[in-house]
């Protein structure tokens, strides 16, 4: 009998492994098949966009064709011209061995960043082909004519979704990352990619959305969310937290926060080196923050007026008894500020003094222009949310999340499906992200009227918006203001803010334009000396007029808003301790809304 060496040994050991991963890719198809049969039926106007709109482009699109053909024989010439480049210089390549130069005219994409985009002729050629279709789709789609502005908007932004899904990166045979690992590993990074997807799928009931953190590595109120407070006030809509303070004394007059009630509070409360609310606390402030209930089907018929009346004005009145203070100051975050604006709207109308100042973050009020969500506004979406939640009695947050998660696909869908399901690798342990997938239920009633009323009515900017029996306005807010808006954000473009807040009848109006996006803008540190701010003390006009006169400064706007709010806080009183006659401590922060799970 012969020897076997070492090497056919190892032989033999790689090929016993390869064929046993085999097999389990062969189990586990079974059990992809089984999660996919769980996917429930939901109204097909949630899953894109309604055929009119393509009606629309391809109308266009044709009655261009025919009006000026030198047009269109023109980009598919010069189309046609590269494309035959590019296949005779992928020849060269495979005659010579030498890579092709790259493109000049096509922009760098991180998504090809292996060497071997480069420097093998076959990858190198699907990448190039590639991003030069991708350019003629974006050329053409950019100069069809004939569409309305908004229709245009759409087409542009569902036609990059295409384009982006259509990356040879987001495919196992082409993309070089995943070939190389799955040999590398004789086939285990594919097995475990194949069991994160069928957890994935599991997880979401037959539907995908990859996960973009480890669901292990943080658990609110242990590693996040852990500033010292209690709950001091519950009702079936929110609970209401008071901060422990953390020095002698404090600014009379407390702040409320109120969070967007489309994700959790602890955005604002991380970890302790990046937290706001422990910042605030620690600035001397007394700080209430609204924890808002995930709700279910049992929340129907709660609409915009129950956030108002059960959560802002209760907690205003709450916040008042405690602490014995006639006026309070409050914050709202995103929803949660264009909710505050119509609240503080409300309480002006009918002559209520009780807020001494109202700030905003990444707040929009108007929205006749609302950036790259207004893609997701028209009757097509918001018919099969309508149609869904009369159905339901909530809407899942299961796609508020995908829709997020689809304004930067690249960065929140296909890299992170990539390293997930075709290198195999583990969601990273990032706590942004963590909370970025703990997201809420939204009531049946509350998103109907959200999105009829203030989305696509714009009743507020409008001055016809009704809250409890009132109808109001952005001229109704004559009160201290401040905005913080954000540079690069996607979902409150920063324009957008800009133009709702000069609407404001306020004399004491304060906008401060952050560097990043909405989130990373306002969760700020100045410890990070990251993101700078500009400020002007010029007339609220034209947002890229005051942004070319406006002085930036760097790092954060924190503590520029600190000194404006502490202006506008009263005196110092000793510290205040969380409850209190009447308002005995309920539990710890961060309370027990934030963890529930709601029944489906």
């Amino acid at each position: 009998m012969g020897i076997m060496t070492r090497e056919s040994e190892t032989e033999v050991s790689n090929l016993d492994r390869l064929n046993a991963n085999i097999a389990r890719m062969e189990e586990l198809t079974k059990r992809l098949v089984a999660a996919l049969s769980r996917r429930k039926l939901h109204d097909p106007g949630l899953h894109g966009p309604g055929h009119d709109l393509y009606v629309k482009a391809a109308t266009a699109y044709v009655t261009e064709m025919m009006s000026n053909p030198a047009k269109l024989l023109e980009h598919q010439v010069s189309f046609w011209g590269k494309s035959l480049q590019h296949w005779v210089e992928a020849q060269r390549a495979l005659a010579t061995g030498q890579p092709p130069e790259p493109d000049s005219e096509l922009p760098a994409d991180r998504r090809f960043r292996n060497p071997l985009w480069q420097t093998h002729p076959y990858f190198n050629f699907v990448k190039e082909q590639y991003l030069l279709s991708s350019q003629t789709i974006r050329d053409a789609v950019s100069n069809i004519e004939g569409l309305p502005e908004a229709d245009k908007r759409r087409v542009e932004f569902f036609s990059r979704q295409i384009v982006d899904m259509m990356s040879p990166a987001n495919y196992l045979g082409t993309n070089p990352d995943a070939l190389q690992k799955a040999v590398e590993t004789d086939g285990q990074s594919l097995v475990d990619g194949l069991e994160n997807l069928i957890r994935d799928i599991e997880k979401n009931d037959g539907e995908l959305l990859v996960t973009l953190s480890d669901p292990q590595a943080f658990k609110v109120g242990e590693n996040l969310g852990t500033t010292e407070g209690s709950v001091v006030y519950r009702n079936r809509m929110m609970e209401l937290i008071q901060y422990a303070p953390k020095t002698e004394t404090v600014h009379r007059m407390p702040l409320i926060i109120f969070p967007p009630w489309i994700n959790k509070f602890y955005i604002l409360d991380l970890k302790p080196e990046n937290s706001l609310i422990r910042w605030i606390v620690e600035q001397g402030f007394t700080l209430f923050v609204v924890s808002w209930v995930n709700p279910d089907a049992s929340y129907a018929d709660v609409g915009m007026d129950q956030y108002v009346a059960e959560g802002y004005l209760a907690a205003i009145r709450e916040v008042q008894a405690i602490t014995g203070e006639d006026k309070v100051n409050l914050v709202g975050y995103c929803i949660g500020g264009t909710t505050l604006a119509a609240t503080t709207a409300y309480l002006g109308k009918t002559g209520d003094t009780s807020v001494r100042s109202a700030t905003f973050f990444t707040t929009l009020a108007d929205f006749k222009d609302a950036g790259e969500m207004s893609v997701f506004l028209d009757d097509d979406f918001v018919d099969g949310i309508e149609r869904e939640v009369a159905e339901k009695g909530y809407l899942h947050s299961f796609f508020m999340s995908r829709t997020f998660s689809y304004l930067r696909a690249p960065d929140l869908v296909y890299g992170p499906a990539i390293r997930s399901y075709m290198m195999g690798e583990a969601p990273p342990a990032f706590d942004l992200l963590y909370w970025n997938g703990d997201s809420t239920n939204l009531p049946a009633r509350m998103v109907v009227e959200y999105l009829r009323r203030l989305c696509q009515g714009d009743e507020l900017a409008r001055g016809d918006y009704e809250v409890l029996g009132h109808k109001v306005g952005l001229k109704d807010i004559r009160l201290p203001v401040c905005s913080i808006a954000c540079e690069t954000d996607h979902i409150a473009e920063w324009k957008a803010a800009f133009n709702s807040f000069r609407q404001f009848a306020s004399r004491d109006r304060t906008f401060i334009l952050s560097e990043s996006g909405h989130i990373a803008g306002i969760v700020n540190p100045p410890s990070k000396n990251k993101y700078g701010h500009y400020t002007s003390d010029a007339p609220l006009k034209e947002p890229l007029a005051w942004r070319a006169a406006a002085d930036y400064t760097e790092g954060s706007w924190w503590p520029r808003w600190k000194d404006w709010l502490a202006r506008r806080s009263g005196r110092q009183v000793p510290a205040r301790q969380p409850g209190g006659p009447g308002h005995p401590v309920l539990c710890p922060a961060p309370g027990t809304y934030v963890t529930a799970k709601p029944q489906e």
